[in-house]
């Protein structure tokens, strides 16, 4: 065995098989040489240190990955050692060591931080368990956390523009608070993208996501997706329906565009994001839940705070704490980024050669207003891909996919399109289609807005939507 002194009473058992690192803290020094000749035989590297003054010293030079850390100590005892490293050492998991230990104490170390408590005398079968089970929980962390890292790479925001970057800015500032959220954007610009990004950034991250799209439901199922439904409260209900708010719980509930959600149903929120207090539709019971609330809206902040759709008490909960996304028409710098990340991902789908773009080419796309903001540039590459068969894109190409700027879109005539179509019918489809998708963008999304600018009731717009396969917005 070899023996390397490091301060007074602390050695160092080195063993080559394995880089888990323990420490020993306990004043019985036949204990210490027991527990660490056993550990090392198990092929661990080991640090004992006689007494809790020694023990500090270890913690702060050696950084163990586990700490058995005796009660019941002389001078500084093992108790008062905890309170000192655990908010010092997180990545340390402390192991409470007692001869004689009460429920009150063991209550007392796993509140301070302790992993667990072992009594003795101790079984070297028990302390392997433990060990066992620490690295157990430790790998698992460094795979979540791997796999954590990688999810928030694949949703992070592209572009290094002043504006992203101020919405970066609030996403870290907002992930580490729990007060709902509104993040207001034109459609297409990336809000659920920022909702996911203040998720998985924050505490709750490891926890579950879910969204209710108050534009694509019809407006008596709102209250069924986020409440939930007793059985027999409706016909056909023959058994009890937990909401999102109860099955998400400690996660986040993305709520998208608010002010598509019925009047009576934003006082519930509200009373429920207040009291954190609910009952499913058709009960009594008044059930507990505490999930992230994050609103997302077409709105401005301006139409937000100033739009009689919205509750007066949401907006109260909200007004300091909102997120506006910038259209792509007010970050131009960041649309060739978004070209070359859009470009990487549909290469990799479609198991295609990564196209170059010529340089007028480029010129073009940025020059273009993009109306549809993100999504729409996405959608666009995509076409690109699709129908140009060279791995060279040229502004031709381009034209050919479908760019059209506001200049060529006046000269031509619609007319030309809807003459190459074969029936009546097929042309009147396609000019409805058109003609909605153009209205619910010009109304930023905003189903109601819309049936109401073009005088049409809304749930025969929603039939219109769904049956025309038009993307929800």
């Amino acid at each position: 065995m070899e023996t390397l002194k490091t301060a007074p009473g602390i050695n160092i058992l080195h063993a080559g098989k394995s880089k888990t690192h323990i420490l020993i803290i306990d004043d019985e020094g036949p204990i210490r040489q027991v527990l660490s000749e056993s550990l090392k035989d198990e092929g661990y590297v080991v640090t004992t240190a006689p007494d809790g003054e020694a023990g500090l010293m270890a913690l702060k030079n050696e950084k163990p990955d586990i700490c058995f850390l005796d009660i019941w100590m002389p001078k500084l005892d093992g108790i008062e050692v905890l309170k000192k490293a655990a908010p010092l050492y997180p990545d340390t998991n402390f192991i409470m060591i007692s001869g004689h230990g009460t429920i009150e104490t063991a209550v007392q170390a796993t509140k301070l931080g302790a992993w667990d408590f072992v009594e003795k005398p101790l079984s070297l079968d028990k302390i392997s368990l433990v060990i066992e089970n620490v690295l157990k929980f430790k790998n698992e962390k460094l795979e979540k956390l791997a796999l954590l890292n990688k999810l928030r790479n694949s949703i992070a925001l592209v572009g290094e523009s002043k504006a992203l970057q101020s919405v970066r800015e609030q996403i870290a500032l907002f992930s580490k608070e729990n007060f709902p959220i509104l993040i207001s954007g034109e459609t297409g610009t990336g809000r659920e993208l920022v909702c996911q990004n203040i998720h998985y950034m924050s505490a709750r991250a490891s926890r579950s996501m879910t969204e209710i799209n108050c534009s694509t439901l019809p407006q008596e199922l709102i209250e069924i997706e986020m409440f939930g439904i007793e059985k027999g409260s409706l016909p056909g209900i023959d058994k009890t329906r937990k909401g999102k708010l109860e099955l998400v719980d400690e996660g986040t509930l993305i709520i998208e565009q608010i002010e598509e959600m019925p009047a009576v149903l934003q006082t519930k929120l509200a009373q429920f994001i207040q009291t954190k207090s609910f009952s499913r539709v058709g009960g009594n019971e008044f059930l507990t839940a505490y999930p992230r609330i994050l609103l997302t809206t077409a709105y401005d902040q301006h139409q937000f705070e100033n739009s009689e759709r919205i509750h007066p008490e949401l907006k109260k909960i909200v007004e300091k704490n909102i997120v506006f996304v910038p259209p792509l028409r007010e970050r131009k710098e960041d649309i060739l980024p978004l070209i070359f990340h859009f470009s990487d991902i549909i290469a990799k789908q479609m198991a295609m050669f990564r196209k170059t773009i010529s340089e007028q080419g480029l010129k073009v796309l940025q020059k273009h207003s993009w109306p549809g903001n993100i999504r729409e540039l996405k959608n666009y590459i995509e076409r690109v891909y699709i129908l140009t068969p060279s791995d060279y894109v040229d502004v031709h190409d381009l034209r050919f996919a479908g760019l059209v700027d506001k200049k060529e879109s006046k000269s031509s005539s619609p007319s030309d399109d809807l003459a190459e179509m074969s029936t009546f019918r097929e042309a009147r489809a396609e000019f409805e289609k058109e003609y909605l998708i153009k209205k619910i963008q010009e109304n930023g999304g905003n189903i109601s807005k819309t049936a109401e600018a073009i005088g049409l009731e809304r749930s025969y717009l929603h039939r219109k939507i769904k049956s025309y396969g038009i993307e929800a917005v």
